[in-house]
C-alpha cells in the first residue's frame, strides 16, 4: 500500500505544481493543496501513517539543509538586527491576540497563553521554497527571513519551557537554556573548523559519492543534535548547510542533494501537510477554524512586517517579509501535540488548530508573491 500511495504522491505533485504555475502561482501552493486532495478530508487516497510522517520529516530537513548551502552568510550577518525585529514582532503580536482570543474563548490563563504561542511559532521551509522558486532566497528579505526564524524558533521554545513549567510539567529552565546555548556554540564552531576540513579529506575515499554521502549525513547529525538540545531539526539542518556551504564541495553537495530531495522526499513532505489535516474533525468548530486562521495570517503578517519597518525596510518590502513569516508548518503541530499532551488544548481546539496551521501554510505562497518586490533583479 506504502509503495502505491508513494506512486501517487510524487506523480500528483509534480502535475499540481505545473497547474499551479499555470495558473501564475508559485508550484508549492499546488503541492500543498493536492495533499489535502488525496488525504482523508477529501478522496482519502493517501493515509496519514507514521512511515509517511517519518519521509516527510527528512523531506524539510533536507530542504532547509539547501536554503543552508544556498545562504549568503555577509549577507545574513548583516541581517542581523532586522531579523531582530521581525522575529521579536512577530513573537508578540500573535501572542498577545492569541491570548485575548483565549480568553474571549473562555479558557483558563495558562492555555490562553499557550494558544498564544502557539500562534507565535513559525516555519519558514514554505517559505524557502516558495522564495527558491522566485529567486530570491539570498535578498535582503530572505536573508532576513532565516535570521528572524532562528529567533523565533528559540524564543518560543524558551517560552514554551517555561509555560510547561507553570503548568506542572517537569522542565528544568537552567538546563534547557544551557542546551541550547551549548548547540549553538558546538554546531557553529563545529560547521567553522571541522566540517570544510572533513569535506576536503573525504573527497580522496576511493567510493561512489563520498562527498555527498557525507555531506547528508551532516545535515542529518546536526538535525539531530538540534532536536536533542530542544531546537527544531529544521535550524540544526539550515546551520549544516551554511557550514558545507563555506566549503570547496558546495557545489557538488547542493546539486546532487537537490536531485534526491526534490525527486522524492520533499514532494512527500508537501503532500503530508494537506493529508494529516482532516477537516471533518473540527464539527462545528468551522466558525472557531476561520476566526483564528484570520488571527493567525493578521498577527504575524503584521507584526513581522511592522518589524521589517522599523528595521529599514519599504513598505513593499516589509510586507513580504511579514507574509514569509505566516506558515506555522511542522513547529506549530509539533507545540499543539505537546499541548495536548499537557492538558493545555482539548482534542476538538486540537482539531481546529490542525486546520489554522495548514490555511497559513497554504496561503503563504500567494501572499509572497503577490507582496514581494518585483523590481529585485532575481539572484542567479
Amino acid at each position: 500500500m506504502l509503495i502505491f500511495e508513494l506512486a501517487i504522491i510524487l506523480v500528483a505533485t509534480k502535475l499540481a505544481g505545473d497547474l499551479a504555475v499555470r495558473l501564475g502561482q508559485p508550484s508549492v501552493l499546488g503541492k500543498l493543496l493536492i495533499g489535502l486532495l488525496l488525504g482523508p478530508s477529501l478522496l482519502g487516497l493517501i493515509e496519514n501513517t507514521e512511515v509517511l510522517h517519518e519521509l516527510s520529516q527528512i523531506g524539510v530537513i533536507l530542504l532547509m539543509f539547501i536554503a543552508g548551502l544556498e545562504t549568503d552568510v555577509q549577507e545574513f550577518k548583516r541581517s542581523g538586527k532586522a531579523g531582530s525585529l521581525v522575529g521579536f514582532g512577530g513573537i508578540i503580536a500573535p501572542l498577545g491576540i492569541g491570548y485575548l482570543c483565549g480568553y474571549l474563548l473562555g479558557l483558563d490563563t495558562l492555555p490562553s497563553i499557550f494558544l498564544g504561542l502557539l500562534l507565535s511559532a513559525t516555519s519558514v521551509s514554505i517559505t524557502v521554497q516558495s522564495l527558491r522558486e522566485m529567486g530570491r532566497l539570498n535578498s535582503r528579505e530572505g536573508t532576513t527571513l532565516m535570521s528572524a526564524a532562528v529567533i523565533d524558533d528559540v524564543v518560543v521554545v524558551i517560552l514554551l519551557a517555561f509555560l510547561l513549567s507553570f503548568a506542572g510539567g517537569d522542565v528544568n529552565l537552567p538546563l534547557l537554556l544551557g542546551k541550547k546555548a551549548a548547540f549553538f556554540l558546538i554546531s557553529i564552531l563545529v560547521g567553522w573548523k571541522v566540517v570544510p576540513w572533513l569535506l576536503q579529506k573525504i573527497t580522496s575515499l576511493r567510493v561512489t559519492e563520498p562527498v555527498v554521502t557525507i555531506g547528508i549525513s551532516l545535515c542529518f547529525l546536526f538535525a539531530w543534535f538540534a532536536e536533542t538540545t530542544g531546537v527544531a531539526a529544521i535550524i540544526g539542518a539550515y546551520i549544516a548547510g551554511v557550514s558545507i556551504g563555506q566549503s570547496k564541495q558546495k557545489q557538488e553537495v547542493m546539486h546532487k542533494t537537490e536531485t534526491i530531495a526534490y525527486a522524492f522526499f520533499v514532494p512527500v513532505f508537501f503532500t503530508s501537510i494537506g493529508v494529516m489535516t482532516d477537516v471533518q474533525g473540527i464539527g462545528n468548530n468551522w466558525w472557531l477554524a476561520v476566526v483564528l486562521s484570520i488571527v493567525a495570517v493578521l498577527t504575524k503578517w503584521v507584526g513581522s512586517g511592522l518589524g521589517a519597518k522599523l528595521a529599514g525596510f519599504s513598505t513593499r518590502s516589509s510586507l513580504a517579509v511579514g507574509a514569509g513569516m505566516v506558515s506555522r508548518g511542522e513547529v506549530a503541530l509539533i507545540i499543539a501535540a505537546i499541548g495536548l499532551e499537557a492538558n493545555l488544548l482539548d482534542k476538538s481546539l486540537f482539531a481546529v488548530l490542525v486546520v489554522v496551521v495548514l490555511v497559513t501554510t497554504v496561503v503563504t505562497p500567494p501572499l509572497l508573491k503577490l507582496t514581494f518586490p518585483k523590481h529585485e533583479k532575481k539572484a542567479p
